[in-house]
């Protein structure tokens, strides 16, 4: 999320017609065309953040600027050429690192949450705990994840929390 998107489509030679069509999980399809004999390119239903990175005449490769949630989806590339139709599909998959919160509960057990992550992360503690992580789904898509530490009896002062995600790793300590 954030970063920019790019998906390349093979150019043809003698190509008549490219359109690029994208199919969002959660929104109304926008296709982005060019028209070889006209040199003209064309956009419907699609943001301002989806459109060729070059020239369409010279390269077919497709830019997303600063992707969000909702531009995950199914991207597939037609090229109309003289020696036939061909097609590229591509599915985006959007990342949402977690923010990682390590706070105490009124108890004094470490809580380690990751927030709004794309998928849920995993979450661990650098000596093993018997707690179980809880999800909450966001209407969004992302996830936060909780987990509280709980020892075995033995009297802990720094814990540090692991948070894994696709997206990268993090760790953070405190002393409760």
């Amino acid at each position: 999320v954030g970063n920019s998107s790019v998906l390349t489509c093979s150019s043809k030679s003698n190509m008549t017609m490219v359109i690029w069509k994208i199919y969002p999980q959660d929104g109304v399809v926008c296709t982005v065309g060019y028209r070889a004999d006209l040199n003209q390119t064309n956009k419907i239903n699609c943001s301002d953040s989806v459109d060729w990175k070059f020239r369409p005449d010279q390269d077919l490769t497709l830019e997303i600027q600063q992707v969000g949630i909702a531009d995950e989806g199914n991207y597939t590339c037609e090229v109309v050429a003289t020696d036939g139709y061909f097609l590229e599909t591509y599915h985006l998959t959007v990342l949402v690192p977690p923010r990682l919160i390590l706070s105490c509960d009124d108890h004094g057990n470490p809580v380690c949450e990751a927030a709004t992550g794309k998928p849920a992360a995993q979450i661990s503690w650098v000596l093993e705990s018997n707690s179980t992580p809880k999800e909450e789904g966001h209407d969004n898509g992302t996830v936060t994840v909780s987990s509280k530490f709980t020892s075995h009896g033995t009297d802990v002062i720094n814990m540090t929390c692991i948070v894994s995600h696709p997206a990268g790793n993090q760790s953070k300590s405190i002393v409760c």
